[in-house]
């Protein structure tokens, strides 16, 4: 096995083998990285080869002498097949050797939670743990795992259910797939800057990421008659998870209690799609001092949705 550096020539067979994947998500897609505006990142993904064809990928960039993962994308790490344990532990010995032969003296990867995997598989986690990773950071996620055999609104808290069939009786409250970025975005902007932060992307990011990836975006849009009141834009990451990247509500109408209803037709609707869970995704404490610091209220909100504690975890080395 040899490593390679990308090049423009791969793109094809490296999106084929992303989506083909056990555990690649849209984030690990070249085409996903060319929503960045040229020059705003110097990437350094690598390609893991065994007899001319691919056997993993690794996006990333080099940050002086440390190569981390991902850079300019939600999730990163080393994107396999449903690989053996041996396999595994030759790709890991495969990356230090090619990191000691080039002058990296660092790795830091930050993979998907297990439960983006279609068949949970740790024997990357493990060969990487045996050959000298550990744990630099864990963040708490949360997320729902969906089942077609279970009514939806029963697996929420009473609260949430009065709720949501308020709304589902209401003839003005209804919830629509459409792509108003224009009507959504106006209201993110304001939400984050309650909390003195700005969204990851710009509007016109999101309007170049569903260009090239139409068909891993949904926006789910909330209206009161015809007034925009809350919503949830929708990255269908991979076959088996659906995230939440970003939630949003007008607090003017939040007497309607938009993302509990946007939240029960999000589930609806991957469950009817066949995806295997909806990840709420993180709940740190931003305005602590130490990162993994949890945000108590926001756990217990997502709770209330039926959704269990999955961990993001950062692995690195010196090497």
């Amino acid at each position: 096995m040899e490593i390679i550096k990308y090049t423009p020539d791969w793109k094809e067979k490296w999106d084929n083998f992303v989506r083909s994947s056990n555990n690649g998500t849209m984030f690990h897609l070249q085409k996903f990285f060319d929503y960045h505006s040229p020059g705003k990142f110097s990437f350094d993904h690598l390609i893991f080869l065994d007899k001319g064809n691919i056997s993993a990928i690794l996006p990333g960039a080099m940050i002086g002498s440390a190569f981390e993962s991902p850079i300019g994308a939600s999730y990163g790490a080393i994107v396999t097949g449903d690989i053996k344990f041996d396999t595994a532990l030759e790709i890991v010995d495969t990356l230090l050797d090619y990191g000691r032969k080039n002058g990296i003296t660092h790795f830091e990867l930050t993979a998907p939670p297990v439960v983006y995997e279609k068949y949970p598989n740790q024997n990357l986690d493990f060969a990487m743990l045996w050959r000298g990773f550990t744990y630099k950071l864990h963040y708490i996620s949360s997320a729902i795992k969906l089942d077609k055999n279970r009514e939806i609104i029963s697996r929420f808290s009473p609260t949430v259910r009065r709720n949501i069939r308020k709304t589902l009786n209401n003839p003005d409250v209804r919830v629509e797939i459409n792509e108003r970025y224009d009507e959504f975005y106006p209201i993110l902007i304001d939400n984050k800057a309650r909390h003195n932060v700005k969204p990851t992307h710009s509007f016109e990011d999101l309007l170049k990421l569903k260009e090239l990836l139409p068909e891993n975006m949904k926006l789910f849009m909330v209206y009161w008659k015809d007034i925009p009141i809350g919503g949830s834009l929708m990255f269908f990451v991979n076959e088996t998870c659906a995230l939440c990247f970003y939630n949003m509500l007008s607090y003017e109408y939040q007497e309607y209690k938009p993302i509990q209803r946007v939240m029960h037709e999000v589930v609806k609707y991957s469950t009817e799609n066949g995806y295997s869970y909806v990840d709420i995704g993180v709940s740190q404490d931003t305005s602590a001092e130490n990162p993994m610091t949890p945000s108590m209220n926001l756990i217990k909100f997502k709770e209330k949705f039926d959704a269990k504690t999955v961990m993001r975890n950062t692995l690195h080395i010196d090497i």
